[in-house]
């Protein structure tokens, strides 16, 4: 029986006025932007809707605002009628479908990725860090490159998101000769990302261990939707797994491509990417030949809404 996923962006997918047209137009949106000033206690929607772009990217506002903004939508699809049998998100979008799944209240993932970000961003001194986007490479060369790296300082696969596309991310002490190497074994294209810290990588374990903590104190629910986990690429069940997985997933590479295809293998055949972008959606046509939708702005939320059977 074929199956509908709902799937979360990560970092990344943000842009100033993302979500104003959806906050305009509807009470629910509004309400969850609401929520998420007093959860933090200063004016995060402001900040979504008029910038500046450089406090946007500021990680520790980057996560709450691409997760009130997914979650907001996802709320409105669910009131609508519009379901799915599983839920996946990438990096920080595993928080908003652990939201959706009912295992995190909303106030709670609030806080958490608010604390994710800062932390994420302390773990390594401003410019100490690197991540790099490479395309067009066989994976066996990739991590035969990486491993030759090793001998010069830090630098690591940590995103498996398909298609021939990875990311590395290290110190960027190493991040010319990163470069260097990797065009002479045929990479096509390599493009440093616009972030501040080396993410997923073992650059961020102290980090992590800080994060659990503040995991500690949060109650974890059962999901009631399987949730498929960016660590191992299994589908989660038990609430206990949930929480270790999730400290672990700030210092571990995310297997977003290995995800897709175990939610093929459970016979899911569409996909709705759920928040700014487009991402992920691009990202799931290069894994398989399977319906995609991405849900991003009012317009293609009333197609949806109109048409339920007809997208992808």
């Amino acid at each position: 029986m074929s199956k509908t996923a709902f799937v979360f962006p990560g970092q990344g997918s943000q842009y100033v006025g993302m979500g104003k047209d959806l906050y305009d137009e509807l009470p629910v949106v509004r309400k969850y932007f609401n929520l998420a000033n007093e959860i933090l206690g200063y004016d995060l929607t402001k900040i979504i809707f008029e910038g500046p772009e450089e406090e946007l990217n500021k990680t520790e506002n980057t996560q709450p605002a691409i997760l009130t903004l997914s979650y907001a939508l996802y709320v409105t699809l669910e009131e609508k009628g519009i379901k799915a049998k599983i839920y996946g998100g990438h990096s920080l979008g595993e928080f908003t479908a652990l939201t959706a799944a009912g295992v995190i209240n909303f106030a709670d993932a609030v806080r958490l990725v608010h604390v994710r970000g800062k932390l994420m961003q302390e773990a390594v001194p401003l410019g100490q860090g690197v991540m790099l986007a490479v395309m067009g490479i066989e994976k066996e060369e990739l991590v035969a490159t990486v491993k030759k790296l090793q001998e010069y300082g830090i630098m690591e696969i940590v995103n498996f998101n398909g298609g021939g596309q990875y990311v590395l991310a290290g110190e960027s002490k190493i991040k010319e000769l990163t470069k260097t190497q990797l065009k002479e074994v045929g990479a096509r294209k390599i493009v440093e990302l616009p972030v501040s810290a080396p993410f997923h990588s073992s650059l961020m374990r102290a980090a992590a261990l800080k994060f659990q903590e503040y995991l500690e104190k949060v109650e974890f629910l059962p999901p009631k939707v399987p949730v498929i986990s960016n660590v191992t690429a299994e589908i989660l069940t038990d609430p206990v797994k949930i929480k270790d997985l999730l400290s672990k997933q700030m210092a571990s590479p995310v297997l977003w491509e290995q995800s897709v295809l175990e939610m093929v293998k459970v016979e899911v055949t569409k996909f709705i990417e759920i928040g700014p972008g487009k991402v992920l959606t691009n990202l799931i046509k290069r894994i398989v030949p399977v319906a995609t939708f991405s849900v991003n702005n009012l317009e293609s939320l009333r197609f949806l809404l109109d048409n339920p059977g007809e997208v992808g």
